[in-house]
């Protein structure tokens, strides 16, 4: 198992963070990484739920210090993930389990090419726009944003291992399942 790696990618809205929190649920193997980023702090979340949150001069300061394996600017806003947390992962013989962007996948892609990753897709554009709306504390303004970005990564959605539709989860994470149990030989 050793050094393994399994990257969920998406547009926002697709449902990457239920797949994660559903596998960290089910399988003991996998360890969550948790993202630095430079955007604000949503209602309910809290530093380290669901990332590190840091000013952007501190983001900035972080990168010339070579801390992150990957980092990308997505939405106006920095996100990267740390060395040191996956080596730490491994070295407790874990899994990887992160969601990234499609710039950050591939550059996970190029720097671990034994990382599996799957692209989640939503089952229409209509139906991704009404799951970012429904999301709190996502401005008028930034849903067209996420549309036209969410646009630009499904059309490189077959750049990835595995592509999957989540239309109704429950399905949809039964096939997951099954995709990750039979390329990383887990049960």
């Amino acid at each position: 198992m050793s050094q393994q790696m399994l990257i969920l990618i998406g547009p926002s809205g697709v449902g990457k963070s239920t797949f994660v929190e559903r596998t960290l649920a089910d399988y003991k193997h996998f360890v969550d990484t948790i993202t630095y980023t430079s955007r604000p702090m949503r209602k309910g979340e809290s530093e380290g739920n669901p990332y590190h949150f840091v000013a952007p001069e501190r983001f900035e300061e972080l990168i010339s210090e070579d801390f992150f394996v990957e980092w990308a600017q997505v939405h106006g806003r920095y996100y990267g993930t740390p060395h040191h947390q996956i080596l730490d992962i491994w070295k407790n013989g874990k899994i990887v389990l992160m969601d990234v962007d499609v710039q950050g996948a591939k550059t996970f892609k190029a720097k671990f090419p034994q990382a599996l990753t799957l692209f989640i897709l939503p089952p229409s554009l209509e139906a991704l726009r009404q799951r970012v709306i429904s999301r709190e504390g996502i401005a008028p303004a930034d849903i067209e944003v996420r549309m036209e970005s969410a646009q630009k990564e499904l059309a490189q959605a077959r750049d990835f291992d595995l592509r999957l539709i989540n239309d109704d989860f429950t399905k949809a994470y039964a096939e997951y399942r099954k995709l990750i149990e039979d390329h990383l030989k887990i049960k």
